[in-house]
């Protein structure tokens, strides 16, 4: 009898017990929430959205020297869909062999009158001087999201002289099209007050840094159209409000360099908005600022409330490097997210996908973020589509 009695009590207690919510990341809670970190390991994380289904590409997730891609229809729960782009396409340009294996970064892929276009930036072979990062943006081509995508050249879109890395495009409702890039630090010592305090302090002897520029890009993407005009760069002066966390890097002693990159620009309500990330990318202090202009290539003024999404450990949260961003929409277009990369203590160095709702209003940009905990799915998501 004991021994029943000892069952029908488990049993009893086993019935009352609340459900446990699912704490693996990317995986819903219920049928109304999510939890960041998604389930997918990229950096520079870019959403494209077609025809009800989104694709997620990036740096990195398993893919051999080139790119891959997922796909989902709730920006929530992501399959993946394999390699997408391949250097040895027909029209290659790059060189797998060159540091950090050809160094495919930073895919963005545009819908363009049925056809899909991929910007990225990688090693480009022709190499004369045998520099370290010889980095150039390339643009392929394919008839789905999946592609295949090969190369529309043998060359890359244009040569400004220097490495450049993250591309961005902009379509302006004038019809015309923009390209942003950044120059990347390499071999570009400049000369600052954050510059003189790291040498006064014995940290380093010059500070390279990494800026932004726009050009406006042909129509059919084969070169662009005019000079690249510079957008963004590092404060001078460390006065400037912006100075202490674009530095922080710096003064962190990471590293001697200071970057701008990883742009993504927007308009709405007639103004153009420029979303960035400073520090290093690798490092703790990587975080999301923006600035805004009248005009798409700018005068850009950095906005007072920076930086907009950084580490929340100071908050009590696990969440660091925080950064390159891009924008998408939820199914139904009545919400805005930021989806970007970070790292938490469970992930230790690989970057993982996180989007958080961001807001613009008035010219301010606002992140709800970095989260961790169950948020409110996207709006529009049909129920049947969210997993139990």
């Amino acid at each position: 009898m004991k021994r029943l009695f000892f069952l029908i009590l488990g049993v009893i207690c086993l019935s009352l017990r609340p459900g446990v919510a699912q704490t693996k990341p990317g995986v819903t809670t219920d049928k109304a929430t999510f939890s960041n970190p998604l389930s997918v390991q990229l950096g520079d994380p870019y959403i494209l959205f077609t025809k009800g289904t989104y694709y997620l590409y990036g740096t990195g997730g398993g893919a051999d020297k080139g790119f891959v891609t997922y796909s989902s229809r709730d920006l929530v729960n992501w399959k993946p869909e394999g390699q997408v782009y391949f250097h040895d396409n027909k029209n290659s340009w790059s060189d797998p062999k060159a540091s950090w294996d050809g160094a495919y970064w930073a895919p963005e892929v545009y819908e363009v009158n049925g056809r899909f276009f991929l910007f990225y930036s990688a090693q480009w072979r022709v190499n004369p001087t045998r520099e370290v990062e010889n980095f150039r943006i390339g643009v392929a081509v394919a008839d789905k999201p999946t592609g295949p995508f090969i190369d529309l050249a043998n060359k890359p879109i244009f040569d400004p002289g220097y490495p450049i890395i993250d591309a961005n495009v902009f379509f302006d409702p004038n019809g015309k099209a923009y390209l942003y890039y950044s120059r990347a630090c390499y071999k570009h010592p400049v000369e600052s007050e954050v510059a003189d305090f790291a040498r006064q302090k014995g940290w380093f002897k010059e500070i390279e840094e990494s800026w932004v520029y726009g050009v406006e890009l042909k129509p059919d993407f084969s070169g662009v159209i005019g000079e690249p005009v510079l957008l963004l760069r590092p404060p001078v002066r460390l006065s400037d409000r912006q100075a202490e966390w674009e530095s922080r890097s710096v003064t962190a002693r990471e590293v001697n360099r200071r970057w701008t990159e990883g742009s993504v620009t927007f308009k709405k309500d007639n103004l153009y908005y420029i979303m960035y990330s400073a520090n290093h990318f690798g490092g703790r202090h990587y975080a999301i600022g923006y600035a805004t202009s009248a005009s798409p290539l700018g005068p850009f003024k950095k906005a007072a409330n920076n930086p907009i999404l950084q580490q929340n450990t100071a908050r009590g949260g696990s969440v660091t490097g925080t950064g390159h961003n891009s924008i998408t929409y939820s199914p139904d277009g009545k919400e805005m997210f930021c989806v970007y990369h970070g790292r938490t203590a469970k992930t230790g160095e690989e970057r993982v996908v996180f989007i958080d709702r961001m807001h613009v209003k008035n010219g301010i940009i606002t992140v709800s973020g970095p989260t961790t905990t169950p948020q409110k799915r996207p709006s529009g998501v049909p129920a049947a589509r969210q997993k139990p």
